[in-house]
């Protein structure tokens, strides 16, 4: 829905939304993954998506303890209503619900974390309006604070007689908008990298329950000094009231409104910076302020805050927080204690901007109508945060403030998360009638540019929503987990927008979206002019390339009526529905065109299609498809692999060269097993069967796989090799992201001498392809064991890389990693200090290690301490020096336990030994658990 320009009361278009939703297949376990960078962040790296100031650890990436279960959403909604699983960020989060139950990360960010922002759930009031409640955070298994939580602004009820509405009375069926945002410093010393943070239910955590579905941590920068040439709206008379708000305002707080319109005045005359120090200054009422032509700047989006209190209920028409005419606003926070987007609820936006060559930079803004509502001509938001939003994230448009032009407007390097209506929207108006049937017409817009945002999670519309005009252009974008609706659409909006006449879509990545709002089964992208209940316009040249659709809710690509349209190498992977549709569900194509080539449809349902044209009067011109003149891929054997499970190398996807493989030559001797057994031969590994060998830089191998719950995974690779291979392979996703980061072959001794490497990947539930890319060439590989991380314990330095300070004789440190206790390392004699050292390859969560010497030596000790690094440069004492006996009567081996840590660098030090003037180990086995 899109709101229109102040006329008296906000109201909102009637145009019915066809929007989506689930009634979801929810699984809950109690798997116990470990953290790992959210796909978000890595398409950001691919160069899609926002770079931001913060990483976000995905609560079913983290290790679980206590009972703590991960709930997932494994299978398309069958009811149009919502499910927590269905708003969640990755559609999971972990619940925690008795005490003792929590949940872990590992800070891999490679810096401090001094601030945390939580996204999370706690239980409504029987009567609705929110609790309030208090979670424990610890560091490194130690308390370090409570966390304030509140559910005063989320907690949505509905029925079919009032779907998609903001009732807030939990007896009117069905609950929505279950999550909301908090963020705060850090108690005390920042999280050190390496170092853990841990969300606990304890006794004095009262809520019911506590959903986790992501923790965004950060470093922010101290804060911005005063700017010269500026006026502090403190010297105005704004006094700032820094009691956490926790959903709802202080009612001692100061009425600032007055003194910072005051201020602005000032600015505006004395052409100077309107300044807002750090601190939270309330607007109280229904009045907003207006500004033009200035600068507005804050300490930081970290300390300064703007923070609106609306007496509810209210029967007043809200401005927004600002009205802006060609200003730049910049490094600051706006909040309010809205608990909807309706007027009475005290909706109302952040900032109407309109006017020339306007600039919004790093500005984050929370529980509003709309963040940004905006037109004119040459304005630029960026940077900038939208969390918790009631409406509209950023809704680029020719209607705010009464204007009727929106041209050459941008939106990039933007993080939109949770939004109630279009995380984005290019919003071309043509009409909008008052009260008396008078319609005011405006000028189509053009030339409007989304580039490299963020949108995650909107649970009640579009990820990104383009509404007519003309010479628009969407790239590079990540949109994931929209709840009810289509992931990005490219179309009209109902009967008083304008046609959409040109637009490109290219190089966006769009995942787990679409929705089964108004239980109408949407597409994850879609085409036409079929968009919220009015199949009415003209949607005409479109060009669609280079998009990847990744795990659909429903179809992957869907067609309503439109001509001209280029559909051109894009890449639909694992849909839980059809690939491409013309004319799906709800999304009429009586007549159109559209040119489809290239494209490539992979990782397919039993019974679903890779392309369907439903329509008759649509002509789809297809040519060079993954779908036509060769055979589809698929799951060898015509079902995925279970994850978690094993699967076979040799049971990679059918459709041959480029489809299920790409070689650069054909070998193998294993056509009797199947007729293309390309690069396979029979193996001496435990078990039997075949091995994939002849690896080459540059192949790769697909599989289709079927995921029960989403969180991490340890995967083990059995593999052989002559000589170690450093960066030997790596294991991606359908989007091409790098799961596993590039893992290193340690020697094995030959090419059917087997031992296992491991690596942790992250994955949604459901089936999706995976790909084992070959990056260098020289080793063999059996199969992939797949078990939720740390439900298997697992000698991590097996066959691993080793290095030491000094060896004596043959007894070299290759020694400690080779799985026999008789062989050892020995360092030279008669000098301390000494160490030797395993490199896992990469980062990877240990809790113990095990040393051992030969079984048949006599008794000593050794004095030995345990370090640990990320980059083999700068180590952290893991386990402090102590002195440990080696016994025959316990097989000479010492075990050290310690709280799980991070390092892929693992180094024992040793300074004394008193059974040999050196430092002495046979194997030095580390454990995952």
């Amino acid at each position: 829905m899109k709101r229109p320009p102040n006329v008296g009361l906000r109201r909102w278009l009637s145009a019915a939304v066809a929007v989506l939703l689930t009634g979801c297949a929810l699984v809950a376990s109690s798997t116990a993954p470990a953290a790992a960078t959210p796909a978000a962040a890595r398409a950001a790296a691919s160069g899609v998506g926002a770079t931001v100031p913060f990483t976000s650890f995905e609560g079913e990436a983290g290790t679980l303890a206590g009972g703590a279960t991960v709930v997932s959403l494994t299978s398309p909604p069958t009811t149009q209503y919502s499910s927590a699983a269905v708003e969640a960020s990755g559609h999971a989060y972990v619940q925690l619900t008795g005490t003792g139950q929590s949940v872990q990360w590992t800070n891999t960010t490679g810096a401090p974390i001094s601030a945390v922002n939580l996204r999370e759930s706690i239980p409504d009031s029987a009567t609705g309006g929110g609790t309030t409640a208090t979670l424990d955070l610890y560091v490194d298994g130690t308390f370090r604070q409570a966390l304030n939580l509140n559910s005063r602004q989320s907690w949505f009820y509905e029925s079919s007689s009032d779907y998609n509405g903001s009732s807030q009375n939990p007896a009117d069926g069905n609950p929505r908008q279950y999550f909301d945002e908090s963020h705060t410093f850090i108690t005390g010393a920042p999280i050190a990298p390496g170092s853990t943070l841990t969300l606990q239910k304890d006794a004095a955590n009262t809520a019911a329950f506590y959903y986790i579905d992501v923790i965004d941590v950060e470093k922010p920068p101290a804060p911005i000094a005063q700017p010269a040439n500026s006026l502090s709206i403190t010297d105005c008379g704004a006094v700032a009231d820094d009691t956490p708000t926790n959903g709802s305002a202080d009612s001692g707080a100061v009425d600032s409104t007055a003194a910072i319109q005051n201020c602005i005045n000032q600015a505006q005359t004395q052409k100077k910076v309107l300044w807002i120090p750090a601190g939270t200054f309330y607007l109280k009422g229904t009045a907003g302020l207006s500004a033009q032509g200035i600068t507005i700047a804050g300490a930081g989006v970290w300390y300064s805050t703007i923070y609106r209190d609306v007496p509810l209920p209210n029967n007043v028409g809200l401005a927004a927080l600002f009205d802006l005419t060609s200003c730049v606003v910049q490094d600051f926070h706006l909040d309010s204690d809205a608990t909807s987007r309706a007027t009475v609820d005290g909706g109302g936006g952040a900032m109407d901007t309109s006017g020339s060559n306007w600039v919004a930079n790093d500005i984050w803004s929370q529980h509003v109508e709309s963040g940004f509502w905006a037109s004119g001509t040459g304005g630029t938001v960026e940077n900038s945060r939208l969390t918790a939003i009631w409406a509209d994230g950023i809704n680029l448009n020719n209607v705010s403030l009464n204007n009727s032009v929106g041209s050459n407007l941008t939106a990039t390097n933007n993080f939109v998360r949770s939004t109630g209506d279009d995380g984005m929207a290019i919003n071309s108006v043509n009409y909008n009638t008052d009260a008396n049937g008078n319609k005011t017409y405006y000028t189509p817009m053009s030339h409007i540019t989304m580039t490299h945002n963020t949108v995650i999670a909107p649970w009640g519309g579009k990820g990104i929503g383009i509404y007519g005009g003309s010479n628009q252009d969407v790239e590079y974008n990540y949109i994931a987990d929209t709840a009810r609706y289509i992931g990005l659409g490219a179309g009209r909006f109902g009967v008083n927008g304008n046609d959409l006449l040109t637009a490109t879509v290219n190089g966006n990545v769009i995942v787990r979206s679409g929705g089964n709002g108004y239980s109408q089964g949407q597409p994850a992208l879609q085409i036409g002019n079929g968009g919220d209940g009015q199949n009415v316009g003209v949607v005409d040249h479109v060009t669609a390339t280079n998009n990847t659709v990744v795990n659909a809710l429903y179809d992957g690509i869907g067609f309503s009526t439109s001509t001209n349209t280029l559909l051109q190498n894009n890449t639909v992977t694992a849909p839980w529905r059809n690939g491409i549709v013309i004319a799906p569900p709800f999304y009429p194509a009586p007549t159109g065109s559209a040119a489809i080539t290239g494209n490539t449809v992979t990782g397919l349902g039993s019974g679903m299609s890779p392309f369907l044209n439903n329509s008759s009067g649509f002509t789809a011109t297809a040519s060079g498809n993954s779908w036509q003149g060769g055979s589809p891929e698929g799951p060898y054997g015509g079902s995925a692999a279970a994850v978690p499970g094993v699967v076979q190398a040799e049971n990679y996807d059918t459709g041959g060269q480029g489809v299920g493989y790409d070689v650069t030559s054909v070998n193998g001797t294993a056509n009797g097993y199947r007729s293309d057994g390309v690069d396979l031969e029979t193996t001496t590994d435990t078990g039997g069967g075949y091995d994939l060998g002849w690896t080459t830089g540059g192949q790769w191998f697909r599989y289709t796989v079927s995921v029960a719950t989403a969180g991490t995974y340890t995967v083990g690779m059995r593999v052989a090799a002559p000589g170690a291979v450093t960066d030997a392979l790596h294991l991606s996703d359908a989007a091409g992201t790098n799961l596993s980061g590039n893992i290193d072959t340690p020697a094995t001794g030959g090419w059917q001498n087997w031992g296992t490497v491991t690596s942790q990947v992250t994955l949604p539930a459901g089936q999706q392809v995976l790909t084992v890319n070959e990056d260098n060439g020289g080793w063999n590989v059996n199969s992939l064991q797949f078990a939720a991380a740390g439900s298997v314990s697992t000698n991590l330095a097996a066959g691993r890389p080793t290095a030491e300070s000094s060896q004596t004789d043959v007894y070299a440190s290759s020694n400690v990693t080779d799985g026999n206790q008789n062989s050892y390392w020995e360092s030279t004699n008669n000098v301390f200090p000494q160490w030797v050292q395993v490199d896992l390859g990469s980062s990877q969560s240990v809790s113990r290690v095990v040393l051992q010497l030969p079984a048949t030596w006599g008794a000593r000790d050794q004095t030995l301490s345990l370090l640990g690094s990320t980059d083999g440069s700068t180590f952290t004492t893991v386990q402090p020096s102590a002195d440990y006996t080696f016994t025959p009567s316990a097989d000479n081996t010492v075990t050290i336990t310690f709280p799980a840590t991070s390092q892929r660098y693992w180094r024992v030090g040793i300074t004394a030994n008193t059974g040999w003037p050196a430092g002495q180990i046979s194997e030095f086995q580390i454990w995952n658990q």
